[in-house]
């Protein structure tokens, strides 16, 4: 029992190690021994949970999608309960993004920058993006949006060019106008 405590505990080192790592410097701008030394782990621990440098980036990259989906939902939530609200209400998840850490972007739009079309981390990032997009096309559905997954789309258009933006711009502020234009589009789509 101790070996798969002590086994989980590096393999999660290694992880948070990496997805810092990943997040400010990209997945290209990162080696293992860098990931290794920021973990504190041995090179046969590291190779043991993680033997490529894909398998790394694969598993940063879930465990990116299921908390940044986290996020997104618990930010929708404090919007109230109502459904329009929360399809604005969570762009507070990508303001609190700028607050917590410095802001860097949207991991998955540096993913899909970098990693070849073929691979595995870019086939992740897809995936992400269409479960992202039919959990905003469920709200608009629920908001009583006409054409609800084109809605939902459609946020998510804008909550990757505010990602983008925010990270060449350095400035919040762009938050506050893709949630401008996302209330615009929720009142243009429920509108009877």
């Amino acid at each position: 029992m101790s070996a798969q405590v002590r086994k989980t505990s590096s393999a999660s080192r290694i992880l948070g190690a990496a997805g810092e790592l990943f997040y400010a410097h990209g997945l290209r701008g990162v080696g293992m021994d860098r990931v290794i030394g920021e973990a504190g782990v041995a090179k046969s621990t590291f190779y043991a949970h993680f033997p490529t440098k894909e398998a790394l980036v694969a598993a940063y990259l879930r465990a990116t999608d299921e908390s940044w989906r986290a996020q997104l939902r618990a930010a929708a939530e404090r919007a109230g309960s109502g459904p329009a609200d929360q399809l604005t209400g969570l762009f507070d998840a990508l303001l609190d993004a700028f607050a917590r850490h410095g802001f860097f972007g949207c991991p998955f739009v540096s993913a899909a920058v970098e990693a070849p079309l073929d691979s595995e981390a870019r086939a992740i990032t897809i995936a992400h993006t269409e479960r992202r997009d039919a959990w905003l096309g469920e709200l608009a559905a629920a908001a009583g949006a006409a054409e609800p997954e084109r809605l939902g789309r459609q946020i998510g258009l804008l909550i990757d060019g505010a990602l983008a933006s925010g990270r060449l711009l350095q400035d919040p502020a762009v938050v506050e106008e893709a949630r401008d234009a996302a209330r615009r589009l929720v009142a243009e789509h429920t509108r009877r």
